[in-house]
């Protein structure tokens, strides 16, 4: 029985690491963890970056501020 050798195409990896689709999909996980938080006080942001695509939920106001640093919010909805 032969071994099955997969080679990837690095570049058109990376470009796909890097596409709008991929800004699109991290969002929509960004947002869900955004509103499953509570909605108000938070901000989701993206950007690419060297390697990949990046997305981020952080708290805006003071509230939701001390509302995460208490009950770990961010943490416990990223599921």
């Amino acid at each position: 029985m032969s071994r099955t050798r997969i080679v990837l195409n690095k570049k058109n990896v990376k470009e796909l690491l890097k596409s709008q689709e991929m800004i699109n999909i991290c969002l929509e996980h960004a947002e869900a963890t955004r509103s499953a938080a509570g909605g108000t006080g938070y901000v989701v942001d993206s950007h690419v970056g060297k390697s990949r695509v990046n997305a981020s939920v952080r708290a805006n106001t003071v509230e939701s501020i001390k509302d995460n640093y208490k009950n770990n919010t961010l943490l416990k909805n990223l599921r």
